[in-house]
């Protein structure tokens, strides 16, 4: 039995994580044992999660595998572009520049701002009544 090339890479965005594996293949995408087109459901979606790949000249040419948890589609998107851009470390040391450049492998910090006490929302106030 030949041993394949496996990459493992994991991303996060706002409260989604995305466990993701590569290995060498026609450039699959399955996400929760779903093809990406149907999990996803947007154009737009389906371009950001191959903007790695697009950046590094490796389209078609790794399968893709991933788990999702937490957060919606957006944000589950955005943490398999983030682990693509890991695991694609991991394939070749040669690829970090244009991942870097184009900001694949910065986690993204922005999550929800709790709600506060005394409050309506993070920061909006109960509508004042003067009568």
């Amino acid at each position: 039995m030949e041993e394949t090339a496996r990459y493992y890479g994991t991303g996060h965005r706002k409260n989604a994580t995305a466990k993701v594996w590569m290995t060498p293949g026609e450039g699959n995408i399955t996400i929760n044992g779903v093809p990406m087109e149907q999990y996803v459901g947007r154009k737009v979606l389906e371009m950001l999660i191959n903007q790695p790949f697009e950046a590094v000249d490796a389209v078609g040419r790794y399968d893709v595998v991933a788990k999702c948890q937490g957060g919606g589609i957006v944000g589950q998107a955005g943490a398999v572009r983030h682990g693509i851009s890991v695991a694609l470390l991991q394939a070749g040391a040669d690829m970090r520049t244009p991942l870097r450049r184009q900001g694949f492998l910065t986690r993204d910090p922005r999550v929800k701002e709790r709600k506060k006490y005394g409050r309506k929302r993070a920061r909006r106030g109960f509508q004042f009544s003067k009568r």
